[in-house]
């Protein structure tokens, strides 16, 4: 590990300060932080601390919805009442993700802007585009079984591994974001995360000396919600396809359709077009179809990872006859 300097920021104001330097790095559980870090992925000049700036807590929105700070914890957030009560989808997620003692430790902050696990990425002796600009993308030609098959480019075909904010985009959660001028600006969880376009280092719309503050809920809705995650074994792995559903039927047709994908693309996908081709239709097989037909209409596999596609389709026909049924 290359040796860095550490500060204790004590106020927003101290954290936006060390980490508009240009190799000052936030940190707040370090769970994936370290490991890049002990990789020599990550060789920040210097750390910046900021478990005491606040933004812990877990509090009632005035709107009704919930306002999650950026530094509770994924264990905190996923046995907050609320969230179990009025956002399961959410909680569901976050258990679905790492291990009890990772969840006691990674925050809502970092979890969102936690970096991919791609092979080529993290072994610095393998060319990566996200690593260093130029290099090439070992992956496209290589191993991509755990790649993506949505919105890819020339660049970098790596997945975002997170389940978190799979669910937080189904939900059309709200990211606050402290600005070094001391204002604050709000971007939907939608926004948040970046294709890798031709620029695939950045990952995110965060810029230098930028803090994360809070996660908002919008009122909470009734329906089902449902997160199904697809892996290779039961327990700490990384989604092959997930996804995170909110469903309503009334009068026996779609009132509701609000769905996000994770373990498919670079960011968690989204895509408006699903939820206006199954609202106001009856449920059906070939409806189901449909959907998956919009969902994957310009995907493409990179040999390794082609099965991701039929699984996608087969996922998504699961999670929403499990839906009807449960909301039937």
């Amino acid at each position: 590990m290359k040796p860095f300097q550490y500060a204790r920021a004590r106020t927003l104001v101290d954290a936006a300060q060390i980490t508009a330097k240009e190799d000052a790095i936030p940190i707040a559980g370090g769970t994936n932080l370290l490991d890049l870090m002990k990789l020599q992925v990550e060789t920040p000049d210097e750390l910046a601390d900021i478990n005491r700036i606040g933004f812990g807590e877990i509090e009632d929105s005035d709107d009704g919805g919930l306002s999650i700070g950026a530094l509770a914890t994924n264990t905190a957030t996923a046995v907050h009442s609320r969230v179990r009560s009025d956002y399961p989808v959410l909680a569901r997620a976050i258990l679905a993700g790492a291990t009890q003692q990772l969840r006691n430790k990674a925050t809502t902050g970092g979890n969102l802007c936690q970096r991919t696990r791609c092979y080529y990425f993290t072994n610095i002796d393998q060319p990566c585009n996200k690593r260093e600009p130029g290099s090439g993308c070992g992956a496209i030609d290589g191993i991509a079984k755990l790649h993506a098959v949505l919105g890819t480019s020339s660049q970098c075909i790596a997945t975002y591994p997170g389940d978190m904010a799979v669910a937080l985009s189904a939900l059309d959660a709200q990211v606050k974001i402290a600005t070094p001028q001391g204002g604050e600006r709000t971007v939907p969880v939608q926004d948040f995360h970046c294709l890798p376009g031709d620029t695939p280092w950045r990952e995110n719309v965060l810029e230098a000396g930028e803090i994360i503050t809070a996660v908002t809920l919008p009122p909470p809705v009734s329906g089902t919600q449902i997160y199904r995650k697809v892996r290779e074994r039961s327990s700490y792995a990384f989604a092959l396809v997930s996804v995170a559903a909110i469903i309503e039927l009334k009068d026996g047709k779609f009132s509701r359709a609000d769905l996000a994908f994770g373990g498919l693309a670079h960011k968690p996908w989204h895509d408006p077009r699903i939820t206006e081709a199954l609202v106001g239709q009856v449920p059906s097989s070939e409806l189901f179809d449909r959907a998956a037909d919009i969902l994957l209409e310009d995907a493409r596999g990179f040999g390794e990872n082609d099965f991701k596609i039929p699984l996608a389709r087969r996922t998504l026909h699961a999670v929403l006859e499990q839906a009807t049924e449960d909301a039937a």
